[in-house]
């Protein structure tokens, strides 16, 4: 009978060394993709409001605008977000270079 209790003490360990190990770093995981979405869906704002005062259309920024869209609207992983952040921030910039801003 004795035995019973050091198995069960022995998983009780392994268990809560799996939860302290895993918990942190699965909430710096969901965090970080937060955030990442939430870069991407400011660079998205800041490129629409650039088109929309822009004198004329531009084909690659509005392709680089409509693909960080998709990749805003497929909402998949950090590295989707990162993507979208960086085709949105090159469509602000051509957008504002035709702005003269």
């Amino acid at each position: 009978m004795s035995w019973l209790v050091w198995v069960v003490g022995a998983l009780v360990l392994v268990a809560t060394g799996f939860a302290a190990t895993y918990l942190p770093r699965a909430r710096a995981r969901a965090t970080s993709g937060r955030t990442a979405w939430s870069a991407a869906h400011a660079a998205i704002d800041s490129a629409t409001v650039s088109r929309d005062a822009a004198p004329r259309a531009l084909p690659l920024a509005d392709e680089l605008l409509d693909r960080a869209e998709l990749l805003a609207a497929s909402g998949r992983g950090a590295t989707a977000a990162e993507e979208a952040t960086d085709c949105a921030t090159r469509a602000d910039r051509l957008y504002r270079e035709v702005t003269g801003e």
